[in-house]
């Protein structure tokens, strides 16, 4: 993970927190707990920071659920209005707010492990909690561990007048959510998410459609017949914000080029017509990048709708390759056209990839189909 992320969880998150909870409880050993949450720190990357944190919560504060849960309703910062501030931190003075809310939301998730009669005390923390960062990695557990108590409230929540509490009820309840703990569950039925699915995917606020698409999506990893009959009901007569929602939610079986659904956006038909595709330069090296070409001359007497992926085979550690797609372009080629279409492609290393000496293919695919192929050296 980038220093430059990781570090928005840091000492002086640390310190301010622990400076806000004292001033609502006196009595809080904060050199304890300031001892605790920064040990190490430096060396930790950002979800180890995040859960140390939480531990250090959960020895320094109040063991009664109810007495934590009031002393952090009461250290919070005012609730955001909009998500320009997502990403800030609490300051001195300023009550708890941004990425530390995602440790206060891991302790009240181990504190109701131990305490689940308390479950209800613990669900209206996480309320307030998310209208301050997000409480999407802290509701996980309990909605494994209660499913018939919090799909309720995720049901209640997805009605709620904040769009941060409308969000989290869909959020929350991916069965796939990116570093939050799998929901087996719901990979296995998602079905008891289609009711507040279906309620959110109109709302007004476009951070919450979009966590509905991306819920969707994870839906569609496992069952794609089951988003395909979802676009079957809700795409005829959509609004642009829906269909834009719902082509979000297709963009897996897209680029898989599942029939159904290719279908149902028009663009289950072939490419007619003839395909040149090349790369240069024909070597590179780690952190440069490529530049890739495609000539398209249709063959076809009418327009052809096309969305046109490309897959890059890495080399893995091992030296076996590993394919990952990515989106090139959307278009209408008319009968008889000619088209080229350029794309510059990064090989600079990120987070979730590392790169390999050695042959890179990389694949073009139209509507899901193969289409043509080229490829380049890492050197």
């Amino acid at each position: 993970m980038p220093d430059a992320f990781k570090n928005l969880i840091n000492h002086t998150t640390v310190r301010d927190t622990a400076q806000a909870l004292q001033m609502q409880w006196p009595a809080l050993d904060r050199q304890r707990f300031e001892q605790m949450a920064s040990q190490g720190l430096d060396e930790l990357e950002m979800k180890a920071r995040a859960m140390q944190i939480a531990e250090a919560l959960d020895a320094c504060l109040p063991v009664d659920l109810h007495a934590a849960a009031s002393l952090i309703e009461a250290a919070l910062a005012p609730v955001r209005t909009t998500d320009a501030d997502a990403g800030d931190t609490s300051g001195p003075g300023a009550g708890l707010n941004g990425w530390v809310v995602w440790s206060l939301g891991e302790f009240v998730a181990r504190r109701v492990e131990r305490q689940p009669a308390d479950l209800h005390r613990g669900l209206d923390c996480l309320h307030a909690l998310t209208q301050r960062f997000t409480a999407e990695f802290a509701i996980r557990p309990l909605l494994r561990d209660h499913p018939s108590q919090v799909w309720p409230v995720l049901a209640r929540w997805a009605a709620d007048p904040s769009p941060a509490v409308r969000r989290l009820a869909s959020e929350g309840s991916r069965p796939r959510l990116p570093w939050g703990l799998r929901l087996h569950a719901s990979v296995r039925d998602p079905s008891p998410a289609f009711d507040l699915l279906e309620k959110l995917q109109d709302d007004p606020d476009e951070v919450v459609r979009r966590s509905v698409a991306n819920h969707l999506n994870d839906i569609a990893k496992d069952h794609p017949e089951l988003l395909a009959d979802w676009l079957d009901r809700h795409l005829p007569g959509a609004s642009p914000a829906r269909q834009a929602l719902l082509r979000h939610a297709s963009r897996t079986l897209i680029k898989q080029g599942h029939p159904r659904v290719m279908a149902a956006w028009g663009l289950g038909r072939r490419f007619k017509g003839d395909a040149n595709f090349s790369i240069t330069p024909a070597r590179a090296e780690v952190g440069e990048s490529v530049e890739l070409a495609l000539t398209l001359r249709s063959g076809a007497r009418q327009a052809q709708t096309l969305v046109i992926d490309y897959a890059v085979h890495h080399v893995t550690a091992r030296g076996q390759t590993s394919a990952k797609v990515f989106k090139g372009w959307k278009l209408t080629l008319a009968a008889g056209e000619t088209r080229t279409l350029s794309r510059r492609h990064s090989l600079k290393p990120i987070t979730t990839r590392r790169y390999y000496a050695g042959w890179h293919a990389v694949t073009v695919q139209a509507n899901g189909a193969p289409l043509a192929e080229a490829g380049f050296h890492l050197d």
